[in-house]
């Protein structure tokens, strides 16, 4: 399991991991390098390359554990990661099931989205800054950070009274609440949504049809183009709603059952 943009494994995803061991599944919850409590440097630096290195070393990671099958290893992404664990999966045969929650499949259709819908002032500053922090990178320099969230008529990547309501309610002490935002400028951008055809196992889609921050249309669209290889369960919330109540009580138990099914004695 691992969380999203700049989330920590310590915000709000012991509720599944604990659901799914309780149901009989051996849980390995990450941080990624330069997160949470995870080594690496600079702090806070997101890469999607380097995030998806780090899915892949915790997946083999779990294969060495005593105890565990090595081909019933399951993935488990949100947000960000969400798009990851389609990376993951599609170039490793052995994955078992995936569930992609509220997931960034298509970097390029988040970015026509946000342009849509990102007043221009915060669209320019968050430009800036993220070529201002590509810059320091190239030269070495200590990242320029970008708050991650913060509630309406603040100024953040993300501003939402709503998602910032329900991050207080799971964040973790490990969350500071900023990125360093240069890998936005990596080409080609993420899209996973691409690799959905090559996934070898059967995957939960997770869609959140009032999410402002990773669209719900290319989940909808992974879903039909995975055909009968997928399932997917759509709620009427924003980005963060699936951790709270009153969905939390609602995609639990099924995405216990999705695990618990797909896991079974292959």
């Amino acid at each position: 399991m691992g969380h999203g943009l700049s989330m920590t494994r310590d915000g709000g995803l012991a509720q599944y991991a604990e659901a799914f061991a309780a149901a009989g599944c051996d849980v390995l919850v990450m941080d990624y390098r330069c997160f949470g409590d995870s080594e690496g440097e600079p702090r806070e630096l997101v890469s999607v390359k380097r995030q998806v290195q780090d899915y892949r070393a915790a997946v083999e990671a779990a294969r060495g554990l005593d105890g565990i099958d090595p081909e019933r290893i399951a993935l488990w992404g949100t947000s960000y990661s969400g798009g990851h664990v389609i990376e993951v999966a599609a170039r490793d045969p052995r994955i078992a099931a995936v569930i992609s929650q509220v997931p960034n499949l298509d970097s390029l259709a988040t970015l026509r989205f946000l342009v849509r819908r990102v007043p221009w002032r915060r669209l320019l500053w968050l430009c800036a800054a993220i070529v201002r922090d590509a810059l320091r990178g190239l030269l070495r320099r200590p990242p320029v950070y970008v708050t991650s969230i913060a509630p309406d008529g603040e100024r953040a990547a993300y501003v939402s009274s709503e998602a910032w309501s329900e991050v207080q309610q799971i964040k973790g002490p490990s969350f500071k609440n900023r990125f360093a935002p240069r890998d936005f400028l990596s080409m080609p951008p993420a899209r996973p949504i691409r690799k959905v055809g090559k996934l070898p196992c059967r995957v939960l889609f997770v869609a959140a049809e009032r999410d402002d921050l990773t669209p719900a249309a290319p989940v909808l669209k992974a879903a039909a183009r995975a055909g009968d290889r997928a399932e997917l369960l759509r709620y009427p919330i924003g980005h963060f709603g699936v951790y709270v109540e009153p969905t939390i009580s609602d995609v639990l138990p099924r995405q216990t059952e999705f695990l618990v099914r797909e896991l079974a004695d292959r």
